[in-house]
């Protein structure tokens, strides 16, 4: 079975943080995707929950809406 993707079709890349505003991966990361292995992709998965909570640690911190 295949990972599948992140990716939610928001593909906005993100000019404070350098990911991609809907899934959270880096330009390389979304570009690997397609031709790497499942491994490979559940260390990208890995990278990306660690982004969102940040992101969402950091918009509560501010006091914004996560």
């Amino acid at each position: 079975m295949n990972v599948p993707s992140p990716c939610i079709n928001i593909c906005r890349m993100s000019a404070d943080t350098g990911w991609c505003e809907g899934c959270q991966r880096t330009i390389e990361e979304i570009t690997r995707w397609s031709r790497t292995d499942d491994g490979d992709r559940r260390t990208i998965l890995a990278a990306v929950a660690e982004r969102r909570s940040w992101l969402h640690e950091a918009a509560a911190a501010s006091g914004a809406r996560a």
